[in-house]
């Protein structure tokens, strides 16, 4: 079992705690996390990333307990084994398309996918050098997939990928996301309250606030 968790809770300053499914993800497959905004998805996301330490509970990724790493050998084994397509694209202005990937191969310190190759498979290779500031939203969205993708990660984290997106894109993006964590044998796991993902994705679980010890 590539990802497990179990008896995960956590709790936001003043606020109940949230009792989180477990969950157990193998090598190629792909889940949603549905919920309705304020449920707890993104802080669910944010765990499973070692972003957040749960106050009970634990989260193995493949065969490794997060809650036994810290600081930098925290951040080196996320660099290496989890690709992170946050809601918004968080692209450094300064820097061009590939320069941007290239950040991702340098912390996580290993070589990684060809960028190039990389861009072309998402249907953006032209836009290689490109500066991020002219990239449509569509756009910014697949390169924010291919910063997750650069290092070949174990798990893709999704979080609401297809929010501002309308149908034909929505269906785009999903495709694109489980047909690369596929190739390179990834399991991937999308946050979302868009019930659209569904058509796409059959695999769920469901998170809900009122889930709270």
């Amino acid at each position: 079992m590539l990802l497990q968790t179990s008896a995960l809770h956590y709790a936001h300053p003043g606020q109940p705690a949230i009792a989180f499914p477990a969950i157990k993800l193998d090598a190629g497959e792909a889940l949603l996390v549905l919920g309705k905004s304020g449920s707890g998805k993104t802080t669910l996301l944010n765990l499973l990333a070692g972003l957040l330490h749960p106050q009970t509970g634990e989260i193995k990724l493949d065969g490794v307990a997060m809650s036994s790493l810290s600081g930098q050998a925290l951040d080196v084994f996320r660099g290496k084994n989890i690709g992170i397509v946050f809601q918004k694209p968080h692209l450094i202005a300064a820097l061009n398309v590939r320069k941007n990937l290239e950040l991702a191969h340098f912390f996580s310190k290993k070589k990684g996918k060809d960028i190039g190759h990389l861009l072309s498979e998402l249907g953006i290779g032209a836009k290689a050098e490109s500066s991020v500031q002219t990239l449509s939203e569509g756009e910014s969205q697949r390169v924010s997939i291919a910063r997750a993708l650069a290092t070949s990660p174990k798990l893709i984290l999704a979080d609401e990928p297809t929010s501002s997106l309308d149908d034909e894109n929505t269906e785009k993006v999903i495709r694109l996301l489980t047909s690369q964590a596929s190739k390179i044998g990834a399991a991937l796991l999308i946050v979302t309250h868009d019930q659209r993902v569904k058509n796409h994705i059959s695999n769920f679980i469901e998170v809900k606030a009122h889930e709270s010890v």
